[in-house]
């Protein structure tokens, strides 16, 4: 197995130990969890990258990456959902927005088309990441200010006692905006396969 492989491996590793951080109650639950989510996004720029450059793409590799990316964004959705974090609504909507667009691979390549991703598509998951990213750090910094693990003069952390929920909002609408705009998008792009069931 080569190096891109191991690290699209390494994410669904990853993602496993983050749901597992999430499920139990503990002190540093958020913040280490935070920590894998960075790790698997940071190894899913890097395995594609070196896949290409190395030219190491193996059929392996095409068909797990994008498989280890939405297992990584519905588990770090459903988690934060599962938490009240953001309402489920949005978990639901971005998952089946995977679902919809790999149906619709799967009926193209029955008939021997393969649809490739598309670059609004990239961009729609680089503002997921962003999202959860986002809302892990504020739980990562509450959980530290709540274990008193942080100890600094109260103007200095006055910052953190911010409500934050405004900034959450646009990246979360952003970030579901986009991937409603692509999903449909995509889909009307392939509408021919639809069609022709």
């Amino acid at each position: 197995m080569n190096v891109p492989n191991q690290l699209t491996v390494a994410r669904m590793v990853l993602t496993v130990l983050f749901v597992v951080s999430l499920s139990i109650d503990w002190a540093f639950a958020c913040t280490t969890a935070l920590a894998l989510f960075i790790v698997a996004s940071i190894t899913d720029y890097v395995d594609g990258e070196l896949a290409r450059r190395w030219n190491m793409e193996t059929n392996f590799g095409r068909l797990m990456d994008p498989l280890a990316d939405k297992v990584m964004m519905a588990a770090a959705l459903i988690c934060l959902s599962g938490r009240r974090v953001f309402p489920p609504w949005v978990a639901v909507i971005i998952i089946g927005r995977e679902f919809l667009i790999t149906g619709l691979r799967m009926l193209a390549a029955s008939r021997g088309k393969v649809l490739p991703a598309e670059k609004l598509g990239k961009h729609k998951m680089v503002w997921q990441i962003v999202a959860v990213i986002f809302f892990l750090l504020v739980m990562s910094v509450q959980e530290i200010v709540s274990t008193g693990a942080l100890k600094a003069p109260g103007a200095s952390v006055a910052w953190l006692r911010m409500d934050w929920h405004p900034l959450g909002l646009v990246l979360l609408t952003i970030a579901v905006g986009l991937t409603i705009y692509s999903g449909v998008g995509y889909v009307w792009k392939h509408r021919s396969y639809i069609a022709e069931m």
